[in-house]
C-alpha cells in the first residue's frame, strides 16, 4: 500500500536544497508518495526575521550548511543571484522579490502536475549547486525538463494565476502550521511533522513502522 507524505519546502532554505535529493530518492526506491506543497521564503513570510534575529544566527548557519554538504557530499555553493533580493550587510529585505514570488509559484504549478518534489530537486541543484546566472538562458527551462515539466507551461499558469497559486500556497503554510511547525523543510506523515533534513531518518524510520516497503 502506497503511504502518502507531505514536504514543506521554500526554495531559498539551503536545509531544503539538502533535504531533497534524499526524500526524492525516498519515493523511487520505496512505494511512498510526497508530495511538495512549497511556502514562500521567512525572508517574505517575516521581512524583519533577519534584522531582529541574533547577530551569530546567519554566521553559523552558513558554516554549518556548508560543513553538511560536505559531511553529505552534496554540491553547496551560494546561491547567485539569491532568491532573495537582500542587503547582506544591513539585512535588510528588498521591496522587489522577483526571483521568489516566481519560483514559489513555479514550485506550486509543478505541485499541481503531481511533480513537485522532481521540479524543487532538479531547480534546487542549479540555485545552490554553484549555476551562475541561474535564472537566465535556459538553466530553468533544463531543470523543468529533467522533473518532466515544460517551463513555458508553468510560467504562463504562473502569470495567469498569480493570486490562485499565491492563495494555495498560504493554505500550505497554514497547514503545516496545523501540523505543529512554522520552519522548512517538515515532512509531514500522518499529521506528524518531522523537521528539518536532519530528521530525515527519523522521518523514514516512522514510515516504515507503518508499513514502507522497497519498490
Amino acid at each position: 500500500m502506497t503511504l502518502h507524505a507531505d514536504l514543506y519546502w521554500s526554495f531559498r532554505s539551503p536545509y531544503s536544497y539538502l533535504a531533497t535529493r534524499r526524500y526524492r530518492a525516498l519515493t523511487e526506491s520505496h512505494d511512498v508518495d510526497i508530495a511538495l506543497r512549497p511556502v514562500y521564503p521567512l525572508a517574505i513570510r517575516e521581512p524583519d526575521f533577519f534584522e531582529r534575529n541574533h547577530p551569530n544566527w546567519l554566521r553559523y548557519t552558513l558554516v554549518d550548511i556548508m560543513r553538511l554538504s560536505q559531511f553529505l557530499d552534496i554540491p553547496m555553493a551560494p546561491p547567485r543571484p539569491d532568491p532573495i533580493v537582500q542587503d547582506m550587510a544591513t539585512r535588510k529585505i528588498a521591496d522587489e522579490q522577483p526571483y521568489a514570488y516566481r519560483l514559489t509559484r513555479l514550485g506550486q504549478a509543478a505541485a499541481r502536475r503531481g511533480k513537485g518534489l522532481a521540479f524543487a530537486d532538479e531547480v534546487s541543484r542549479i540555485i545552490w549547486g554553484g549555476t551562475e546566472n541561474w535564472h537566465e538562458g535556459s538553466h530553468l527551462a533544463d531543470a523543468a525538463a529533467r522533473a518532466g515539466l515544460d517551463l513555458a507551461e508553468l510560467d504562463a499558469e504562473a502569470e495567469a494565476e498569480p493570486e490562485i497559486l499565491d492563495a494555495e500556497i498560504a493554505a500550505n503554510q497554514e497547514a503545516l502550521e496545523a501540523a505543529g511547525h512554522w520552519g522548512v523543510p517538515t515532512l509531514v506523515f500522518e499529521g506528524e511533522p518531522f523537521f528539518g533534513q536532519d530528521r530525515i531518518d527519523v522521518a523514514v524510520w516512522r514510515l516504515k513502522q507503518k508499513g514502507l516497503e522497497e519498490r
